[in-house]
């Protein structure tokens, strides 16, 4: 009786939640087009955001991978490789939310492909979605759990799995807040692959059968050659001049810039240049008026396009990295960065990138993201950790001028990097082995019909 009331409540939850979402579809439109604004794929496609779409449908039987941003698309590239060099003939559908990750996603489609938006989480764009697509199988990176999308993926009998599976203490806290919508999602999954012990742990707190520790996909990811000569190639051209260390804040967000250029404009004459990369692209002109209020020397990423910069670029007292897919040149054009991110209780940014570039981290308190590869790294002499921004600028600066210590970290870097490894491999084996051949017709008389009901 206890249980029969529980999944009372349950369904009653997540119709109030459908609803609820009903109701904010107005709002859902317009933040799309305010973005927009700034970033024009935005407006692409919009119709797929509620599960609409042109053209027939495709074959059914692909792999769907949903990978919700950029750092998330970037990540699943050793994945994707893995799957289609165990399954040659592998389809994939590859869904997204934001505008930085549909654009990094299309270099892994091949021909028989598909890109859409992920549909807004209401009954009937899921539904759409999935009697349009009808996918052998579904794959959500990391965190992304929907409590519809779930509901009609086990009633299509879409086996869905959470791969590079992570859970913060903070999110299972609030999840278990939620626990009367989320559980049923959470129970849905056929499996989480999870990152690290403790992500496994939590991930069955919340309420997920089965787990299995793969790994970080993250760490399968290597820095492109002709993006770490393009950084050197910058690093070159602001030497002309003279030589000049770098610092770079990598990946920052709001609230963090401004109490790094004031800690910055602490320091005393002459200053190292100081390359800024914030973390979203829309805020680039905001962080840009940032850096001019402070009476700082600006020079922009965007102002010198594909040519080299002009060695005067290397005197200004700030280089903004207003660009997109270039993280690995900033990492080889610095000496040492500031990770973005853990300065404000924000949880920190990916800190692998800039292992496997070779360029040593310092790190603020705030890493619960990434806590495994943040202490990971602690413990391999690749990153350092410190309280304060102001301090972590302080130790920024003089492993920027200490050759001798910055390369040994450079090169601890490195190896760590390398050391965890693999996976993408391990991954995809147990992806695949989901991907048997099935004969439930009346699945697939629902999918066509697209009748998902909650």
């Amino acid at each position: 009786m206890i249980e029969l009331a529980g999944r009372a409540s349950e369904r009653w939850a997540r119709r109030l939640y459908s609803v609820a979402l009903w109701l904010l579809q107005p709002l859902y439109v317009a933040r799309l087009c305010w973005r927009a604004r700034r970033e024009p794929l935005y407006r692409h496609r919009l119709a797929e955001r509620f599960g609409w779409y042109d053209g027939p449908a495709p074959p059914p039987g692909a792999v769907w991978l949903h990978a919700v941003s950029l750092g998330e698309t970037r990540a699943a590239a050793g994945l994707v490789k893995a799957l289609r060099e165990r399954c040659p003939q592998l389809r994939l559908l590859l869904t997204h939310a934001t505008a930085t990750g549909r654009q990094a996603g299309q270099a892994l489609l091949q021909p028989g492909d598909r890109q859409v938006w992920l549909p807004f989480d209401t009954p009937g764009a899921v539904a759409r979605f999935l009697a349009h697509h009808r996918p052998a199988l579904g794959l959500l990176m990391e965190t992304e759990i929907w409590p519809n999308l779930q509901h009609a993926a086990a009633v299509c009998g879409v086996p869905m799995v959470l791969v590079n599976a992570r859970l913060s203490e903070r999110s299972l806290r609030r999840g278990q807040r939620l626990g009367v919508l989320m559980r049923p999602a959470v129970r849905q999954l056929r499996w989480a692959l999870a990152q690290t012990q403790a992500d496994a742990q939590r991930l069955r707190e919340a309420g997920v059968e089965h787990v299995e520790v793969c790994g970080n996909l993250k760490f399968d990811m290597t820095p492109q050659p002709e993006l770490l000569a393009l950084g050197r190639g910058w690093r070159a051209a602001w030497e002309v001049a003279g030589p000049r260390p770098v610092v770079l804040a990598a990946s920052t967000r709001e609230g963090e810039e401004a109490a790094l250029l004031r800690a910055w404009q602490a320091l005393p004459q002459p200053r190292p240049l100081l390359l800024l990369v914030p973390r979203h692209p829309q805020r680039f002109d905001e962080v840009a008026a940032l850096v001019q209020a402070a009476g700082l020397d600006l020079v922009r990423r965007s102002s010198w396009g594909a040519q080299r910069p002009e060695a005067s670029a290397g005197r200004a007292d700030v280089c903004l990295g207003d660009s997109l897919g270039e993280m690995p040149a900033y990492y080889a054009a610095a000496d040492v960065a500031l990770l973005g991110g853990s300065f404000e209780p924000l949880g920190g940014q990916n800190l692998i990138e800039a292992a496997a570039c070779g360029c040593p981290i310092v790190m603020g308190p705030h890493t619960f993201n990434f806590a495994e590869a943040a202490e990971l790294a602690w413990q391999a002499g690749a990153a350092c950790r410190v309280q304060t921004l102001s301090q972590g600028v302080q130790e920024a600066v003089a492993l920027a001028v200490d050759s001798g210590r910055r390369e040994d970290m450079a090169t601890r870097a490195r190896r760590f990097a390398a050391a965890h490894r693999g996976a993408a491999q391990r991954m995809a084996e147990r992806v695949l082995g989901l991907l048997l051949p099935t004969a439930d017709s009346a699945r697939q008389q629902v999918v066509d019909r697209g009748q998902i009901v909650g």
